[in-house]
């Protein structure tokens, strides 16, 4: 293997004399289906040894809060849907066991259906694209596309859909995904890399009229509430109590409080050291917009399924009276496709996930940046809301959740085409169905994983093994 195969492998890019023309690049792709072919990568079958999910979850609550996890728990028990969201560190270990064509991009890590939404550009446009990268890192390109095929598949499960819809919704995704990528690979690199799905004005030639104009719809008035939620007025005295003449973030524990100093050693002086840091790691104009903000509040914030126990929090930073800034900051731990695909070329977890979402995103949060904590922990920070949203999926039905995956499946073709060789990968997939049946068959049999690894969870908790708390609705 060459230097210029190996692209991303360890973080580096390909050098200048490896010129290949798309042709050749194709070309590469078709010849490894002789070592790995593309029927290899249908159906699953568990490994004799394959651990036990349960254990890998455990293991995973490593370094959280342990007092949270019995939410994070409580969440991934609603359904094998939500068990499947938090489950990333189980699916991680079983595709690195499964045949894979090594084609490397930079790989979501945990590319499931509710990891794709909208959210507002810095020009302000709202514009559809992965919104959550905490498991970035280069990594072979197909196992993007299975962990969104099984979500697909387990969606439509979750939705009571007939087996045979569900087949033909993922289907229908991993033909996208193929199609799409192939455009990518014979497209001028400035057009790859300027290439967005823009909401207001979303298209699909190939999708049903009637759903696509339904899907619009749908998003139209999911922004039209999402910019009311954005605006500082809708934010501050929701998480902002006035009383005194400090600002301060109100409590509402479990899910929103503020940590004693055991668990945040930078508080005593208001976090200066992590906050200088991570004004460091912003470009130097975005410092000039930031330095009008002064620091005064943070909390810990639960967010998310996978994320809960992990430090999470919200910061209230201050321009003026009515001038108000939140930012949103996670914390950053390994990918869960580290053990398997090798560890991060960047030493600070949070700098990972921001080179990751840079590179995959058509467009970042001006505000992205990372820090390290007292305590050892690595964080990046981001503004909290902007406009963000994620499918609500309860009540589609086959057309909806066809066209979303279109969408999703569009929107992960782009992002490994940025990153990855996307000629070698359209080669290796090729033009008929062949691919896209394996994927379909993969995803369908891992959704029956999925329902085991689910009941098997639900049964170590009945049993005590662990703990899960239920919250009020």
């Amino acid at each position: 293997m060459t230097k210029a195969d190996k692209t991303l492998r360890n973080g580096e890019s390909a050098p200048a004399s490896a010129y290949l023309t798309a042709d050749e690049r194709a070309a590469r792709g078709r010849a490894l289906r002789d070592t790995v072919p593309r029927s290899s990568q249908s159906g699953w079958t568990p490994a004799p040894d394959r651990r036990d999910p349960v254990t890998l979850l455990e293991e995973s609550n490593a370094g959280r809060m342990m007092e949270l996890v019995p939410i994070r728990f409580g969440r991934m028990s609603a359904s094998p849907f939500a068990f499947y969201r938090g489950a990333a560190a189980v699916m991680a270990a079983d595709l690195a066991g499964a045949p894979t064509s090594d084609i490397r991009v930079q790989a979501c890590g945990d590319a499931h259906l509710m990891n794709f939404g909208g959210f507002a550009t810095p020009e302000r446009n709202i514009i559809f694209d992965i919104n959550d990268l905490d498991e970035t890192l280069p990594a072979p390109f197909e196992w993007d596309l299975k962990r969104l095929a099984a979500s697909i598949v387990i969606a439509a499960e979750h939705l009571a859909l007939p087996k045979s819809d569900a087949a033909r919704v993922v289907t229908n995704a991993v033909r996208e995904y193929r199609e799409r990528m192939h455009n990518y690979g014979w497209m001028r690199a400035l057009d790859v890399w300027y290439d967005r799905i823009d909401l207001q004005k979303y298209e699909d030639r190939s999708g049903d009229p009637d759903i696509v104009a339904a899907v619009r719809k749908r998003l139209a008035e999911r922004i039209e509430v999402e910019r009311r939620k954005s605006v500082p007025e809708h934010l501050y005295p929701k998480l902002v109590s006035a009383e005194g003449e400090t600002p301060r973030i109100k409590d509402e524990p479990p899910l929103i409080f503020h940590p004693p100093e055991d668990l945040a050693p930078g508080l005593a002086s208001g976090y200066e050291e992590a906050i200088a840091a991570y004004r460091e790691s912003l470009a130097d104009h975005t410092r000039v917009l930031f330095d009008r903000f002064h620091f005064f509040d943070m909390a810990i914030k639960v967010v998310g399924v996978g994320s809960v126990g992990t430090m999470c929090g919200v910061g209230l930073f201050m321009a003026a009276d009515n001038d108000p800034l939140f930012l949103q900051v996670k914390e950053a731990r390994a990918s869960v496709l580290e053990p398997y695909a090798g560890r991060s070329v960047y030493p600070n977890h949070g700098q990972r996930v921001i080179v990751g979402q840079r590179l995959m995103q058509s467009a970042s949060d001006v505000f992205l940046g990372w820090t390290r904590g007292k305590s050892g922990r690595d964080f990046y920070i981001r503004q909290m809301r902007d406009m963000k949203m994620s499918a609500v999926i309860e009540d589609w039905d086959a057309g909806l959740l066809r066209q979303y995956g279109r969408m999703c499946a569009h929107a992960l073709a782009r992002a490994h085409a940025r990153s990855g060789d996307a000629a070698m990968i359209a080669g290796y997939m090729g033009s008929g169905q062949t691919f896209d049946d394996a994927i379909c068959e993969f995803a369908t049999e891992y959704c029956s994983q999925n329902r085991s690894d689910y009941r098997a969870f639900i049964a170590a908790i009945r049993e005590g093994r662990i703990d899960a708390k239920i919250e009020e609705s």
